[in-house]
């Protein structure tokens, strides 16, 4: 009532289990949260929370409180912790702190509308988590790695971030790191002058230049040579560049935003990426899920990319995806992602001979690997089959340890495992074959 009363709309659960499910559709911009509860306390929940939506401020209540208490769950990640009987005026002044710093209210680097986001199609709440995220990192000027599969559209974010931040009047420019030649990446990063090389006719002015002020994508940075890796360090250390041929370096004032489909990590043991780069460009990791992970945003996208077509092409008869088609596209494994799934709107666009796209134009075009959407009860089964495994193997076959993990006796531990044909002696003589004397 009192929030409500302060302008506020207001999402309440009953308890944390309800809240953690209203909380993917709901989006709110603040939790706040009592500390006892029943099945949940107030700091398990927001250990969920802070697992799955790290940029939510929470806020705990209690009339429990101490100020060990307190401090230990700021140090967790809490952004206060208020104790009972609390001061209304008090709360308010804590919620409008926490949304004015995280940028949901009144802050003052937070755009104005929604137009930095515009190029990105989405509704799935891990897209919308993502974006939040780019948002806050937008108001900084910190590197960027955006890391995921091909075709997810990572340089869409990385434009979206651009264009969140103070430098969005300036230059975003993007390279693929991976289309350049390694003989002429350095004159294409850092410019050169005129006679320098073979062919050099005149100056050029290399790209970090010309993002001057602005933002410097680096795309499918991890296939760029190890050899130029050296010189790339050195110029995000000191600031500045020197054009292949220049005698005197030219200070740069660029943000940096790359982006791969590799693992950097994986490369750093193989000897192929510079660790120490990595932890230049690795200041801030965002990671878009791959398009199987937010299936809710195909239609969306098919829509879109329908529309788009149709602007094209004014003898484009479709308008729109049969049911059935529909259902295909969300169940299809979509391997190659959004440039994927823009292929297939396409394709199909381009075949169809009359305003609905037919599930058949849709199968051929996805060469017949449609997938289907697991049932809910095999969906379920599955997970329970995983979760007692993995939870056997944490406790090396010990069934009243893994039983007491799990919040079970013994007796109904053994009946998930009967049901599922697990045998607990299995994973204790894995563990001990595994080992080798000494």
């Amino acid at each position: 009532m009192r929030l409500r009363a302060n302008g506020f709309e207001v999402e309440t659960a009953a308890n944390g289990r309800e809240a953690l499910v209203k909380l993917a559709a709901a989006q709110p911009q603040l939790l706040i949260t009592d500390l006892r509860m029943e099945e949940m306390d107030g700091m398990t929940l927001f250990e969920e929370v802070h697992a799955r939506y790290p940029a939510l401020p929470v806020i705990i209540l209690t009339a429990h409180g101490t100020i060990p208490d307190a401090v230990e769950a700021t140090h967790k990640g809490v952004f206060s912790y208020l104790t009972k009987p609390f001061d209304s005026r008090e709360l308010l002044h804590c919620i409008e702190t926490a949304l004015t710093q995280s940028g949901a209210v009144n802050g003052q680097e937070k755009p104005q509308d929604d137009s930095w986001r515009k190029s990105i199609i989405c509704q799935s709440s891990a897209m919308e988590e993502l974006l939040e995220q780019a948002r806050r990192i937008a108001r900084s000027d910190v590197s960027v790695l955006i890391q995921s599969e091909s075709g997810t559209g990572k340089e869409l974010l990385a434009r979206a971030i651009h264009d969140a931040s103070h430098r969005a009047k300036g230059p975003f420019v993007p390279i693929n790191c991976a289309a350049i030649p390694e003989n002429l990446l350095e004159s294409e990063l850092f410019g050169h002058r005129k006679g320098a090389f073979t062919g050099a006719d005149r100056n050029r002015t290399g790209l970090f230049e010309t993002a001057h002020g602005g933002t410097l994508f680096l795309d499918e940075i991890g296939d760029m040579p190890l050899e130029f890796q050296a010189k790339l360090l050195r110029v995000l250390q000191e600031g500045e560049v020197r054009p292949v041929g220049a005698t005197e370096s030219i200070p740069v004032d660029v943000r940096i935003i790359s982006a791969t489909h590799a693992d950097l990590e994986t490369a750093i043991a193989a000897g192929s990426f510079r660790e120490d780069l990595y932890y230049r460009l690795n200041v801030m990791m965002l990671e878009m899920p791959p398009l199987r992970e937010r299936r809710e945003d195909i239609p969306l996208l098919a829509s879109h990319f329908l529309d788009h077509v149709r602007q094209r092409n004014s003898d484009c008869l479709a308008r729109s995806f049969a049911p059935e088609a529909m259902e295909a596209l969300m169940a299809a494994p979509w391997p190659g992602n959004i440039r994927q799934l823009l292929n297939v709107v396409e394709q199909t666009a381009a075949l169809s001979v009359t305003p609905v796209i037919s599930a058949s134009l849709v199968e051929r075009a996805l060469r017949g690997k449609t997938g289907s959407i697991m049932p809910l009860a095999q969906a379920h089964n599955e997970f329970e089959r995983d979760y007692l495994i993995r939870i056997l193997r944490m406790t090396q076959g010990n069934v009243t340890r893994a039983a007491k993990l799990a919040g079970r006796n013994r007796t109904e531990f053994y009946k998930l495992l009967n049901r599922h044909k697990l045998e607990a002696a299995l994973f204790r003589n894995r563990e001990k074959a595994g080992k080798t004397p000494g």
